[in-house]
């Protein structure tokens, strides 16, 4: 049983930490801190009606790195989950070295005034945690996460090697908003806005954003338009897959979607250029942010199911030759926020970061240094999952896929 501390407040955190409460063998004091208290607090009353558990909040800007390292010494925390925004991960980082603490993230460091999605300045940190004897686990999400472990898995499993792999991400939910997001706004519109990259032999393909797209038929959702997009854990798995050849990350938008999307492109609000307004500089994606709906704030309207998955091609373990696998999990927004009182999105990210953290805390995964999610046992990660609310399921497909 360990102390742990949650940075951020937002859906992801929310369903993190009812899980952790959920799981008070492994999680035997729970803290949780943000720049709003309040939205802390509310969720802490959420956890005490629906497990019974006291969850501790505190006010912090996780930028100030002394004093948030005095929060983690007072609270006496063994990890820090950091679930704030992309941000702030390098000073938690600091001030996990400081107190001398484990870390966890769901999302890699990126800079506030560039969109630019890399791990090298995390992993620039390696050194400096293994000295200390500490470990920095990234990206314990879903999406980097989950399809990350799912892919190992299967090379532990099924394939001798990985020659191809194409990773999708599909939201058949509906919200019932005009336009919303279905995770931080700023974060979202950031990625969806910025060049699609995708790995081929040995290098990275860039092509203009949301311009490359299939339709795929997702059980449980129907047929749907994804579209080719960069996400950070292409990067990672290039990286410990070294035989893939092709890498790909897709994800489904709605026709509405697009189109809102394009009109505020095309009148600045996505910029993350400030401007000057009435005397005060502003960031327009920023202020588009604190106008659109809150993510945590859709659960109540959102139905219909996620399907997240990989598509994996090469060589059998067996000897047979070539194979194609399909593994993935279907996530109910209705059910998700029965247990948890949030929509699926923010479950499927906070279901596995929860899961990441008790693999630290029971040591099923350890380590010095700083640790992607592929580099560690597969195994008792996937267990969890099918216990703790997201299971999954693997099927061989006829062949490779055809997009």
């Amino acid at each position: 049983m360990s102390k742990v501390l949650v940075i951020g407040a937002g859906g992801v955190s929310s369903v993190c930490v009812h899980k952790m409460a959920m799981n008070a063998g492994i999680f035997s004091e729970i803290h949780l801190a943000s720049r709003t208290k309040s939205k802390c607090d509310a969720i802490a009353a959420s956890v005490k009606q629906r497990t019974g558990v006291d969850v501790a909040t505190y006010e912090i800007d996780a930028e100030e790195v002394p004093a948030l390292t005095r929060l983690i010494e007072q609270t006496g925390a063994k990890l820090v989950v950091n679930l704030a925004l992309p941000y702030q991960d390098l000073p938690i980082m600091d001030a996990c070295l400081a107190a001398g603490v484990d870390y966890l993230d769901t999302a890699n460091y990126e800079p506030k005034d560039e969109a630019k999605f890399e791990y090298k300045w995390q992993w620039a940190y390696q050194d400096r945690f293994r000295e200390k004897g500490l470990m920095a686990l990234l990206g314990s999400g879903f999406d980097p996460g989950v399809t990350s472990v799912f892919a190992m898995w299967l090379k532990k499993h099924k394939l001798k090697t990985i020659r191809s792999l194409d990773i999708l991400d599909c939201n058949g939910g509906d919200h019932g908003q005009a336009f919303a997001t279905n995770f931080n706004p700023e974060i979202n519109i950031r990625e969806v806005t910025a060049p699609a990259r995708h790995w081929n032999k040995g290098e990275w393909v860039e092509t203009p954003a949301m311009t490359i797209r299939h339709q795929f038929d997702f059980e449980g959702v129907g047929p749907k338009n994804m579209y080719l997009m960069y996400h950070e854990e292409l990067e990672s798995l290039a990286k410990f897959l070294p035989e893939l050849e092709r890498g790909r990350f897709w994800m489904t938008f709605g026709d509405a979607y697009i189109n809102h999307l394009t009109v505020l492109q095309n009148v600045g609000m996505t910029s993350i250029e400030p401007v000057t307004y009435q005397g005060k500089e502003i960031v327009p994606l920023q202020f588009l942010a604190a106008v659109l709906p809150k993510p945590e704030t859709l659960g109540p309207t959102t139905k219909g199911k996620t399907n997240i998955g990989d598509i994996a091609t090469g060589q059998a373990l067996d000897g047979s030759g070539e194979k194609t696998f399909y593994i993935y999990n279907i996530c109910d927004h209705e059910d998700a926020f029965h247990e948890t009182g949030n929509q699926a999105i923010s479950y499927t990210t906070g279901v596995p970061a929860m899961i990441g953290a008790a693999m630290m805390l029971t040591g099923a995964w350890k380590g010095e240094g700083v640790f992607n999610i592929e580099q560690l046992d597969p195994d008792p990660f996937m267990d969890m999952l099918n216990t703790q609310g997201l299971p999954w399921q693997v099927k061989e497909l006829a062949g490779p896929v055809e997009f």
